[in-house]
């Protein structure tokens, strides 16, 4: 199908896009690398009037670190994060996760920020943002705020983001020798995520999460207390998904959906 009429506009800057959406309200979408959103608007399930492009705003595209905490600026496309080095080197998690999404194409339009603003419960970065403690950067009319990962994904496609605000970038804290690894259970077609298992382990700590289990992306405090009392791969993952609404579709139904879960989550902590 072919979306309505809409019109097109580029912002250059984020205080240019933020004040489009203030000026058009409910009408406008912001467009970044388009994946979800554009198959959303052919299929008539969204329909706005005004679009607008923040995928080549200069200042939402770089990758840096400040005093232990890299941001990596919303419109980075999954494809950059894995070529980064400075990635590589101290986040190795993002890198491994960035590589299985989607294809090449996917990839090299697709942006981290326009993935966790959609909030799909099988893409793959909440988990990681949860087990990464990491934090969302966001700006509106009113200003700019923080917003923890665990405090971000609310639900089905619902977010923390207030009318008007938008996300410009995500700090990840560095820990160095930390371990961590990212690993799923993929729909073979698409490759999201019917289980998706982030961990880390350092100083701190150990931190689990899913996504593509719930609805609404967790970390798994059973697992994670598991590990912390000192507890085999084995034994920790017998405690996920525990205690949690899980989601049951035509790709796998809840026994399966949390089965799997105790599997990938042995596999990923086996891995550390």
């Amino acid at each position: 199908m072919i979306p309505s009429n809409f019109n097109y506009i580029k912002a250059k800057s984020v205080d240019e896009a933020i004040a489009l959406m203030d000026q058009h309200g409910d009408d406008a979408r912001l467009l970044a690398g388009g994946h979800s959103l554009v198959p959303s608007l052919k299929l008539r399930l969204t329909d706005y009037d005004h679009l607008i492009d923040v995928s080549k705003i200069p200042e939402l595209r770089n990758i840096e670190e400040q005093d232990g905490v890299i941001h990596i600026g919303a419109m980075v496309t999954h494809g950059e994060i894995v070529k980064s080095d400075l990635i590589k080197e101290k986040l190795s998690i993002f890198s491994q996760a960035a590589d299985l999404i989607g294809d090449v194409q996917v990839r090299n339009l697709g942006t981290i920020g326009g993935s966790i603003a959609h909030a799909d419960p099988a893409a793959d970065w909440p988990g990681v943002l949860l087990a990464t403690d990491a934090h969302i950067h966001v700006q509106g009319k009113g200003g700019s705020r923080k917003i923890a990962a665990e405090d971000f994904f609310l639900g089905l496609y619902s977010t923390a983001l207030e009318d008007g605000e938008m996300i410009t970038s995500i700090g990840v804290p560095v820990h160095t020798g930390a371990k961590s690894t990212y690993i799923k259970f993929m729909q073979p077609a698409s490759r999201f995520a019917i289980v998706g298992c982030a961990a880390v382990i350092n100083g701190n700590g150990a931190r689990v999460a899913f996504n593509g289990v719930s609805a609404t992306p967790f970390r798994d405090k059973d697992v994670e207390a598991s590990l912390d009392r000192g507890d085999s791969a084995e034994a920790a993952a017998s405690n996920a998904a525990e205690g949690v609404s899980i989601m049951s579709d035509h790709f796998a139904s809840e026994a399966y959906r949390k089965q799997m879960a105790k599997v990938y989550c042995k596999r990923a902590l086996a891995s550390l």
